[in-house]
């Protein structure tokens, strides 16, 4: 496997993903509900069609997984994991705080990860082993050592009604513990935010693999430590995610941990 190649493609692929979204911010003709609360817009099934045409015409043997249509069975061991547009509901009121994502994975590892901000134009990425960049430029996690000195990111899930009791309990003692909080609505930015060291630590519950699978592998590279809450070892099948400095994670993990009836 030629790693310059997909990278090559993996980049082409994220840049037109990129593209489309500029087309259409601002310019909606109309926007459906997936759930109750779980928006798709055309700019979501666009980029994601010209995604997939990029990968598959270089690599017709790869399977990809991607949010909108699904997993589509190739060599199970090259497979790309795609968000054509994470924050579609930002997206769709026209707040400028979304991204595509897209991750290469080999044999089950996460090798590769891009995510970028259509509007900003912040590339974020990551080869797994050799760093983590922003536009070509090499990061770094945070320094910061205690939670009352951290600023903390977050994000509800969309089936949030369903486990309201843990999401708050949480996010009241990180209030509480935390020099503050933010919820920017969209993970994959999150947890580059983290690797760049503009936030210290990042948690959300239920998940899916496309959300999280560039952005993990940007922040483990940039030096952060990606976990569940639990602080066991994360894969991009697991319901709970956090990702900090690592000096913050073990008091995180305490802030975290939850029992039903506390």
């Amino acid at each position: 496997m030629n790693i310059e190649n997909v990278k090559h493609i993996g980049l082409a692929a994220t840049w037109e993903g990129a593209k489309i979204l500029r087309k259409y911010f601002g310019k909606l003709t109309g926007v459906n509900k997936k759930g109750a609360i779980d928006l798709v817009t055309e700019a979501d099934l666009e980029s994601e069609k010209a995604i997939i045409s990029i990968i598959h015409t270089a690599f017709p043997e790869h399977s990809i997984l991607a949010e909108e249509s699904g997993l589509n069975h190739g060599n199970g061991e090259h497979q790309w994991i795609i968000d054509p547009l994470d924050g579609t509901t930002n997206f769709a009121h026209e707040l400028n705080i979304f991204a595509v994502s897209i991750a290469f994975s080999y044999k089950d590892d996460i090798s590769l990860g891009f995510v970028l901000n259509p509007i900003s134009g912040e590339l974020f990425t990551a080869e797994k082993g050799k760093g983590a960049k922003l536009n070509g430029f090499p990061i770094s996690v945070s320094n910061t050592q205690k939670v009352s000195e951290s600023l903390l990111v977050t994000g509800f899930p969309y089936n949030h009604p369903e486990i309201i009791d843990s999401i708050m309990f949480r996010f009241t003692r990180c209030t509480k513990a935390a020099q503050g909080i933010r919820r920017l609505g969209s993970a994959a930015l999150d947890l580059c935010f983290v690797a760049c060291g503009r936030f210290d630590g990042f948690w959300e519950q239920n998940l899916k693999p496309w959300d999280t699978a560039a952005g993990a592998l940007i922040a483990e590279e940039a030096g952060a430590r990606v976990t569940d809450f639990s602080g066991n070892s994360y894969n991009i099948n697991q319901k709970e995610i956090l990702a900090t400095n690592n000096k913050i994670h073990h008091e995180m993990t305490g802030l975290l941990e939850y029992k039903d009836k506390q």
